[in-house]
Order: C-alpha cells, then sequence, then structure tokens
C-alpha cells in the first residue's frame, strides 16, 4: 500500500483508535470523540424530524459500540426538548465488562411516552470519565419482537443490574464528571425496566465486528486496537 494511502486512511484509524463509545441504535444525535464528554448529549443539540427512529414503549434495543474493556452505564429516556430534561432511568446502573458489542434487547419506557417525540440518552462512565450520547426518537405502542441481527454482544461480554440509580460518586473513574450527569436532570427509575441479566442480554458475536470490518477494509491491522 502506498505511502499517500495510508495518510488518506489516518482519519479512519484515528476516529476508531480514540473513540470513547458509540451510539448505534437508536440512531445517534452526533458523535464526536473531543466533545462527547459534554452533557446532556455529547456535545449536540436535541434537535427533532420526521425521520427519527420509532421505538416501541414495551420493547426495544439500544445497542453500543464501546472502546473500553469495562464501565457502568446509565439508559435514560425524556420528553423533554430542553434543560432540566427530566430524565427517566430505564434501568439501574449497568456494571459491563467486555470491549466491543454491547447491546441490551429489551429496554422499556414508560407507557405514556407513546404518540409522543422524545430523547433516549445513554451515559458511559469508564476509564477517561463520563461520556454521553442521545437518541431523538418517536415512541410508539408494541414492542419490538424482531430485534435486528446487529443487536449482539462480544463473546465474554458480562452485564449486570445494580441497585444504584446513578454512578458511585466515591470511584475515581466516577468522581470529576458523575455529578454532571446528576445535574442534568434528577431521575426517577421505570418499574417496567428490562433486566440486563445474561437472560436479557443480546447473543454474543466473537468480536466488535464493527471495528475490525473497518479497519480490515482500510487495510489496518485490528489488533492493534483490539
Amino acid at each position: 500500500m502506498h505511502f499517500s494511502t495510508l495518510l488518506s486512511l489516518l482519519p479512519v484509524w484515528t476516529t476508531f483508535a480514540s473513540a470513547h463509545f458509540i451510539l448505534q441504535y437508536p440512531k445517534s444525535l452526533g458523535f464526536d470523540d473531543d466533545i462527547e464528554g459534554t452533557s446532556p448529549c455529547g456535545g449536540f443539540a436535541a434537535t427533532f424530524n420526521s425521520s427519527d427512529d420509532s421505538v416501541p414503549v414495551d420493547g426495544f434495543p439500544v445497542s453500543m459500540l464501546s472502546t473500553h474493556p469495562a464501565a457502568d452505564w446509565l439508559f435514560r429516556a425524556t420528553l423533554d426538548q430542553q434543560a432540566p430534561f427530566n430524565w427517566t432511568n430505564l434501568l439501574p446502573v449497568v456494571s459491563e465488562t467486555g470491549l466491543g458489542q454491547f447491546c441490551l434487547p429489551a429496554l422499556k419506557a414508560p407507557s405514556d411516552f407513546a404518540g409522543q417525540t422524545g430523547l433516549i440518552q445513554v451515559i458511559q462512565d469508564g476509564a477517561d470519565g463520563v461520556l454521553y450520547q442521545c437518541a431523538a426518537v418517536n415512541f410508539v405502542t408494541g414492542v419490538n419482537s424482531t430485534v435486528s441481527s446487529s443487536c449482539t454482544n462480544v463473546t465474554g461480554l458480562t452485564a449486570t443490574v445494580t441497585t444504584d440509580n446513578n454512578f458511585n460518586t466515591t470511584s475515581s473513574s466516577s468522581s470529576t464528571a458523575s455529578s454532571g450527569a446528576s445535574s442534568t436532570a434528577s431521575s426517577t427509575t421505570s418499574g417496567a425496566a428490562a433486566s440486563a441479566s445474561s437472560s436479557g442480554l443480546a447473543a454474543a458475536t466473537n468480536g466488535p465486528v464493527l471495528v475490525k470490518n473497518l479497519l480490515v477494509a482500510a487495510g489496518i491491522a485490528a489488533p492493534f486496537l483490539l
């Protein structure tokens, strides 16, 4: 491969090598690695349009790609488009280990969200602080009974639902920014939240396939990242 071609691929490599986590589904409002620590949506404004993903309140998947081998996660939702947003927790804090693909196939939102537009917020508390991604969605009635095959988990991934409704401020990784997660709004826990036990996790896959394929297609050896 010519040196000039390698140079042209550097932006691709840099994006995925430095990425904290990427919200794959529902579709993220936007991703910028440099400002992903900006609450509430990783530096992107909450905007809505007719093409936003429709998520059934009684069961829908949330899929992420993480470059951290271990992290805590919060999954929240709101109908508000302005601060303080009044977030509702869809689960207590989920403690997860496993670098790569992470998907929960059956999160639930409050039933009275159906028929309205809103936000799904995913927050990750990892080695380099608290990071944010949001998706603008149309909440609809029903349940997603045909979860896509793209909703998979990297082999060996484990996830446990804790009893915490926010990140542990005593941990070194949380101390800087967990207050930012709290300051965005007070949160309530939805009693209809799905479990992230082994029965609630999506099927395992053999690795972070999206990153692998992108790097292989670019002619860059995946083991440098994995």
